[in-house]
């Protein structure tokens, strides 16, 4: 199910959005120019340099580097100390660990991961912009992400897997759009097998049968650690999304009205 345009009116341009999905968009482009292709997404060892690792968050000073790099899903291997000389001929400049909490915001692992990112961010993005204003808005949308990565180290400080993605600060989105806006309808592309329609959902349900989905997948991943959650960081979906619920009435300076149930788009 594919979300393609809501039912509530804007007062302005949601320019911040639009910013954020193009820098985005360009930011995929340069991470699969330095290894990679366009539909499998970058190298293992671009994710590594500029993820976010929770080891190096948990541990001041270490830094990681990849050995016998291949793909993301290759047999690479993460190895994470505080002196890394002497690991294979010694390890290249490593930036910042705090400036990896933020590139990793805007690192995507696939073509469908930044696609799906960037469609529910254009979605719902606009109206939670509308309502706090620009500034507030990319406050709003970089501290959701922080959050969000936050509950994900929370749950595995060891955790030498690189942690990427806009889909922490999204989930705030998310979740400030589910509680000013429970009565809102969107219009979704539903594919089934052969079958391909477009109907009209609740945004509640929409966005509530998301989060479920998260919760159940990462509690799931604690029970099967071997699994290891198939490499989705499911703790940054659910803390973002709590985030938003909780933090959305701090940002917000006006709220549009409800429209009514059967509005037109």
């Amino acid at each position: 199910m594919f979300p393609l345009k809501d039912n509530i009116p804007l007062a302005r341009f949601p320019l911040i959005t639009v910013v954020l999905v193009a820098i985005n968009a360009v930011a995929y482009l340069l991470e699969i120019r330095h290894g990679g292709s366009f539909f499998g997404g970058p190298s293992a060892g671009v994710a590594v340099r500029w993820g976010a690792i929770p080891y190096e968050i948990t541990h001041p000073g270490a830094h990681c580097v990849l050995l016998a790099p291949q793909t993301l899903e290759g047999s690479g291997v993460v190895v994470c100390h505080h002196d890394l000389q002497g690991v294979d001929g010694g390890a290249t400049a490593q930036p910042a660990t705090w400036v990896t909490v933020f590139t990793s915001m805007f690192l995507h692992g696939s073509f469908l991961h930044v696609f799906g990112n960037m469609l529910f961010l254009a979605i719902f993005g606009p109206t939670i912009e509308d309502s706090m204003g620009r500034s507030r808005f990319l406050a709003f949308y970089l501290l959701g992400g922080l959050v969000a990565l936050g509950a994900q180290v929370l749950v595995g400080p060891d955790s030498t897997v690189p942690t990427f993605g806009a889909s922490g600060a999204i989930a705030a989105v998310l979740g400030g759009y589910a509680l000013l806006h429970p009565r809102a309808r969107v219009l979704a592309l539903v594919l089934i097998i052969f079958l391909v329609t477009i109907i009209e959902v609740p945004a509640m349900f929409l966005l509530g049968f998301w989060f479920v989905l998260q919760l159940v997948y990462g509690l799931a991943g604690l029970a099967s650690p071997i699994s290891g959650g198939g490499g989705i960081a499911y703790f940054a979906h659910v803390g973002g999304f709590v985030f938003g619920l909780l933090a959305i009435r701090l940002f917000m300076i006006r709220r549009r009205p409800e429209p009514p149930l059967l509005a037109e788009y």
